[in-house]
């Protein structure tokens, strides 16, 4: 029992029996009070040592049973039939694929909204039949159509074939003994192939593997590190997977032990011991003293035991856990697509408002003090924001956040620092007598820009400005639009939008009173 467990039932041994002490006492007093009535005085007696019992029965079951009870279920979550965890499962993959749908809808791109949705229903459909998917994976010629081939007992590939062979993804059906569900192997294109078409197939194979309810991953030797990454990167997503060894017949006993020891020592901790299997998928023949050429049978048999061994045992969750991580996938994949949508549609009421504030400071300059308030940080703008991202904000709340962060831009000396990286900038492309008039309005649209990608990333985050709060969204907003290539572009459209009226504005006054002028 544990120490901790031990000292809770001393502790609530002593409260029990200190206050049992204290109502003894106080019905003893009652009971000499009933001495007159024996019968009544001895059934009090009787109802307190009952109480009393029940009592300290109630709190060492509580402790003993009930807790341990507890903390049992919490180590062992899963402790209910195995038909209950897949419905579990799929009910959680269909709430999720509805929930998907509502997200697409929401997707401008009608080809890329399509796409969504018929991949949703494809996962409805695998959902439908059922079916295990197993996907045979790895390197270009490690024999994995060889090792398909073993497993149908009937060819179904080209063997002893160049890198490259298996272009697409060819899925082949069986049955297994004792397992209701059928069964569907893919063979997939190599990894690590040469050339635009090789990652073009690698692209297709590692697509095939994140869709595997089981992965086999065959190797021919050691794990290299290029193979390592992407067998870790699948387990790390949840694909439960066996590495496979093939090729053994052509290592002696002892290099083949040897072998299998690294390979289990490589991925100790997310495959196990047991799924580390040897093979011989497509011996090579050999040589009799009569001269006769032999082929040996393929020695898979560790293999079939330990997968038959797996599915049997874990078919049903894998596909439930499969498709529940398709769905939160493709769900994850729409979330994206939407965000960079909203954004896109954010950044261009920022670009707005940012040209909108700078034209009306350049015409009508204002101190520095009220530029911030008037043009970087606009209470409209943050509205409009807000609704892009779903968030309806009137324009009270609006004024708020936007002095909110309009006080933050001011303590960090932002609109300082503003001023003299957009004054050296703009020395260097446009005439002198312009400059002064121009740099408030440029000032603005900069400032404008920072507060808006700020208030960007609040929005994309539910309102909430992260760990480091408002102060440190605003300065990284700050350093990503102070870099020199950004500086040189928004240089270049200030010119065009705020420094060429002002200068056309200047010319057209100064032609005006040439002409005014008495001759």
């Amino acid at each position: 029992m544990p120490l901790s467990r031990i000292v809770t039932l001393i502790v609530g041994l002593i409260v029990i029996l200190g206050l049992a002490l204290w109502v003894i006492d106080s019905l003893s007093r009652l009971y000499w009070q009933l001495s007159y009535s024996p019968l009544l005085g001895n059934l009090l007696l009787l109802l307190l040592i009952v109480l009393i019992g029940a009592l300290v029965a109630a709190f060492v079951y509580y402790v003993l049973v009930i807790q341990s009870g507890e903390k049992r279920s919490r180590r062992n979550p899963k402790r209910v039939t195995a038909a209950q965890i897949p419905a579990d499962k799929s009910d959680a993959a269909s709430t999720t694929l509805q929930a998907v749908r509502q997200q697409v809808a929401q997707i401008q791109d009608e080809v890329t909204r399509q796409a969504l949705l018929s991949k949703s229903r494809e996962i409805e459909a695998n959902l439908a039949r059922g079916e295990i998917q197993v996907v045979v994976f790895g390197t270009g010629s490690a024999g994995k159509t060889s090792l398909v081939n073993a497993i149908m007992g009937r060819m179904v590939g080209q063997v002893d074939a160049p890198m490259g062979t298996t272009q697409v993804g060819e899925t082949y059906c069986l049955r297994l003994k004792g397992l209701e569900r059928k069964i569907l192997i893919t063979d997939t294109p190599g990894i690590l192939e040469a050339g635009v078409a090789g990652t073009e197939r690698e692209q297709m194979a590692r697509e095939l593997a994140t869709e595997a309810d089981l992965l086999l991953f065959v190797v021919d030797n050691d794990l290299r590190r290029s193979e390592y990454e992407p067998l870790r990167g699948l387990a790390e997503i949840g694909k439960r997977s066996l590495l496979v060894l093939n090729k053994t017949d052509l290592y002696t006993d002892e290099d083949k032990e040897s072998i299998l020891a690294r390979l289990r020592q490589r991925v100790r901790g997310f495959i196990a011991t047991n799924d580390v299997v040897a093979i011989a998928a497509n011996p090579q023949p050999a040589q009799l003293e009569t001269g006769e050429t032999f082929q040996p049978e393929p020695d898979i048999v560790p293999l079939l035991r330990r997968t038959a061994a797996v599915l049997r045992a874990e078919g049903e969750d894998l596909v439930a856990d499969n498709i529940l991580l398709q769905s939160l996938r493709l769900g994850d994949e729409a979330r994206k697509l939407i965000d960079g949508q909203r954004r896109r549609q954010a950044d261009k009421i920022v670009e707005r408002f940012q040209w909108i504030g700078a034209g009306v400071v350049s015409v009508t300059p204002i101190p520095v003090v009220d530029l911030l308030a008037t043009a970087a940080v606009n209470a409209q703008m943050v509205v409009e924001i807000g609704r892009v991202y779903g968030c309806e904000l009137n324009m009270e709340r609006g004024r708020e956040l936007a002095l909110s962060l309009a006080k933050t831009i001011a303590s960090l000396g932002i609109v300082k620092g503003a001023i003299q990286l957009l004054s050296t900038a703009l020395q260097l492309n446009v005439a002198t007598f312009i400059i002064g008039r121009a740099i408030q309005g440029v000032t603005a649209a900069y400032l404008t820009r920072i507060a808006g990608k700020s208030f960007i990333e609040y929005f994309r985050h539910d309102q909430d400005w992260g760990d480091g709060g408002m102060t440190e969204v605003v300065q990284r907003q700050f350093q990503i639009n102070r870099r020199d290539e950004f500086i040189k572009a928004f240089i270049q459209e200030a010119i065009a939008r705020v420094v060429k009226p002002l200068t056309d504005k200047s010319e057209a006054i100064e032609e005006q009173e040439s002409r005014e002028e008495p001759h």
